[in-house]
């Protein structure tokens, strides 16, 4: 009987085992001024929301294009928009209720972004990619707060500073 309790335990826990996500981790230099520095990242291979930066969303952002310089002053007051607004479901640098922010741009449009801070309702909608988020967590809708477009972009151009 305790071999058969031990044999089933061990089943489960490499039954499990097999169902784990898989994390790949990469290594990169970067050269920022004369210094180089590794970077090590970890991807999870379980989000099965597309990369797409053609997708502008659907909302009243139709385009949007970054200065060379992050405005620091308006970096600034975006973070404190996210802080006082959007951080019941999102945390800047990792998974929470709602994606994070951290690399945003390397998956979505400023115009996305923006779009979907601003139009939740409809980008759920209407969107494909915003759908796909929906679903991937847990069909948690984004709440409306009706926040302008100058306090979204305050919002996207502190996004820009997240590493």
């Amino acid at each position: 009987m305790k071999l058969t309790s031990i044999c089933i335990g061990i089943s489960i826990l490499l039954f499990y085992g097999s169902c784990a996500e898989e994390k790949k981790t990469d290594k990169e230099t970067i050269t920022i001024g004369s210094k180089k520095k590794e970077k090590t990242t970890q991807q999870k291979k379980t989000s099965s929301t597309p990369i797409t930066l053609e997708n502008k969303g659907v909302g009243p952002i139709k385009s949007l294009t970054f200065s060379k310089n992050i405005d620091q002053e308006m970096a600034t007051r975006g973070e404190q928009l996210f802080k006082s607004k959007c951080v019941a479901c999102h945390k800047a640098t990792q998974k929470f209720i709602g994606p994070p922010m951290v690399g945003i741009y390397e998956k979505r449009s400023p115009e996305w972004v923006m779009n979907m801070i601003m139009n939740p309702d409809e980008m759920i909608k209407k969107d494909p990619v915003a759908l796909a988020l929906f679903k991937e967590y847990n069909n948690t809708i984004m709440i409306n707060q009706n926040i302008p477009e100058n306090e979204a972009r305050a919002m996207a151009e502190w996004f820009r500073t997240l590493e």
